[in-house]
């Protein structure tokens, strides 16, 4: 039998690879790799229609898999992220902006529990955001109470030490803290991190949880923006995001790499989310439409982010879903995936979108709901409130309604006296689905900061 060359034998790796892959599906539990980017609404993305940024790998993702147009966030980072990991709602276990209580359990537990090995890399800032004297510092959740064997993370101690995130940045490594990162990139090496603890578990079932730090401020130049090499790498300018989001796609790209080369594609349930909308200091087009980022805001570019979902040869491929998906759904949707337990007195408040990802019908709600209290974050400007909406419209617990799809930055509330039809419809369904949500828990917020003055 004649020798195979070098050059044949590495071309038959891949094939070799994907085959194994096809054995091992359906012998084991699916491995589950969520990514959400941080700050990173859905004109970000051309699949989405968004023409300022080049996005081919999670363009190419969308077409391999189902693209979500209807997903939904929180408008701020910590009440999506508290919501993502334990599948409630914030009013059943929100304490605070930048913490998570460390009795909570999360989805690293969940899947734990389940026999999978959990790692969770990029950016934590659940422990302690305020600063000494707040009756929250450093009252939060560390990493290794969260339910994850492997952490590369980013702000998991109090916040006027958590550094930077992105050029020599400061990273916490299963417990110590990282000396060798000076000169480096905070996401390159959070993606060395993922690819390494896929890598060393990919002969067991595993949760991998990539926290992004991407897209968030401060602006940064990245290694392939212009000045990166002779330019200062912590400038804070709005100019550099476009860079950031178009690094954010590359990461993706060296991810799914990682994936098809080392066989665990056909077996690994990747869904890509954003946890709340683009800055507001960020201005992007939609074809012909410019859309001002409305982080913090409860319209529509505040909460309104890309959800895809790629599963080779189990998600429909290229199918487009409207459904409404919000951050409660992810746990119910891994569970059902993966066969998982939720845990003994963990109420879910979400409900699984994987038959969509499947090209099913699925369940789909009719209406959703959000319960927003920033407090104490971003205090005035962000007031507290609870809303559901639709496909087009939008119901406050004051009463106000709008017609979001017409309205999208709603300027206009629909009067009562001029409402059509659909409108009184609308209202009928949205104001149910807020006393069907009162009756669980009451909104009541807390008005007072820790000086107590008036926050809102």
């Amino acid at each position: 039998m004649s020798c195979l060359s070098r050059r044949s034998f590495l071309n038959m790796l891949p094939a070799a690879a994907a085959t194994a892959s096809a054995q091992t599906r359906g012998k084991r539990p699916p491995n589950v790799l969520l990514m959400m980017a941080d700050d990173f609404g859905f004109e970000c993305l051309g699949s989405y229609g968004g023409t300022s940024y080049k996005t081919p790998n999670l363009d190419r993702m969308a077409k391999n898999g189902v693209r979500f147009t209807h997903a939904y966030a929180q408008p701020l980072c910590t009440p999506t992220r508290v919501q993502l990991m334990t599948g409630q709602h914030n009013f059943r276990n929100w304490k605070a902006f930048g913490l998570i209580d460390p009795n909570e359990k999360t989805f690293g537990h969940v899947m734990q529990k389940a026999g999978y090995r959990t790692g969770i890399m990029g950016k934590w800032q659940f422990y302690s955001y305020e600063f000494p004297g707040s009756p929250r510092y450093a009252k939060g959740m560390k990493p290794e109470q969260s339910g994850f064997d492997e952490w590369l993370l980013w702000h998991d101690g109090l916040t006027e030490k958590k550094g930077s995130r992105y050029a020599s940045p400061v990273l916490n490594e299963n417990g110590k803290m990282r000396t060798d990162t000076n000169g480096k990139y905070g996401p390159d090496l959070e993606v060395d991190f993922l690819t390494g603890f896929m890598e060393r578990n990919k002969e067991k079932p595993f949760f991998a949880y990539y926290a992004m730090t991407l897209t968030h401020g401060p602006f940064n130049p990245t290694p392939k923006s212009a000045d990166w090499a002779h330019g200062n790498r912590l400038k804070d300018d709005p100019k550099y995001f476009g860079d950031m989001v178009e690094y954010l796609d590359d990461t993706v790209g060296r991810i799914f790499e990682y994936l098809d080369r080392s066989g665990l594609s056909e077996n690994t349930l990747v869904l890509f989310y954003g946890d709340n909308g683009t800055p507001q200091e960020v201005t992007s087009r939609l074809g012909s439409q410019v859309i001002k980022g409305g982080k913090g805001l409860t319209i529509d570019s505040g909460i309104h982010v890309p959800l895809i979902a790629r599963w080779p040869g189990v998600a429909a491929e290229g199918k487009v879903c409207a459904d409404l998906v919000d951050s409660t759904d992810f746990l119910p949707t891994m569970l059902e995936a993966t066969g998982a337990k939720g845990l003994e007195g963990m109420p879910l408040d979400g409900r699984s979108f994987l038959p969509q990802v499947k090209g099913k019908k699925g369940n789909p709600r009719s209406w959703a709901f959000a319960h927003y209290d920033p407090h104490p974050g971003q205090r005035v400007n962000y007031p507290p409130t609870r809303y559901t909406w639709d496909h087009r419209h939008k119901l406050y617990m004051d009463g106000r309604l709008f017609d979001w799809a017409k309205d999208p930055l709603e300027k206009s509330p629909i009067a009562d006296a001029g409402a059509s039809a659909a409108d009184r419809a609308a209202r009928r369904k949205l104001q149910a689905g807020l006393d069907q949500m009162a009756k669980v828990k009451a909104p009541k917020f807390n008005p007072y900061e820790t000086d107590g003055g008036k926050s809102y």
